[in-house]
């Protein structure tokens, strides 16, 4: 895709380890939002992303969970007018995630992810985000976002 991604377009200056376009060690995560209205990605693993066992580690699959579903939030919040307040990067920070691995995820081929909000308010975010590939769901996780309110 030729269009920028949403971590490109919110926040350009990023250098967070999953998601930032300004960390060119990270794993460099670009969300779009698809035509069918949901956020959607693809990740390709390194072979230094391997659990001892051949297939996706757990923590990875955690992180781009989380920096998958910080795109769907952001781009929910600047949707809204929610940017982020005085002084915060982001409109909102990650409060909680909770991960279900439901089967192995490979670590040789590409996976994609989707995700969708499932209910916002300008205090706190949901976001309902998953991996998939070869059809089925590997892994899927509910996070919750707080408004960065920086003191």
């Amino acid at each position: 895709m030729d269009s920028p991604s949403l971590q490109e377009t919110y926040f350009p200056n990023l250098p967070c380890f999953g998601c930032g376009p300004a960390n060119e060690k990270g794993l460099q995560l670009r969300s779009r939002v698809a035509d069918d209205g949901l956020v959607r990605a693809s990740f390709t693993p390194w072979p230094e992303h391997d659990n001892g066992l051949g297939f996706l580690n757990g923590g990875i699959i955690a992180t781009i969970l989380d920096c998958h579903s910080a795109a769907a939030v952001t781009h929910e919040a600047f949707s809204r007018g929610w940017p982020p307040l005085p002084g915060a990067a982001l409109p909102y920070v990650t409060a909680g995630l909770e991960v279900r691995y439901l089967r192995p995820a490979p670590l040789d081929a590409t996976v994609t992810l989707g995700a969708r909000v499932t209910a916002a308010s300008e205090a706190e975010i949901t976001a309902e985000v998953w991996i998939e590939w070869d059809g089925k769901e590997r892994a899927a996780a509910s996070a919750l976002w707080k408004r960065w309110r920086p003191r």
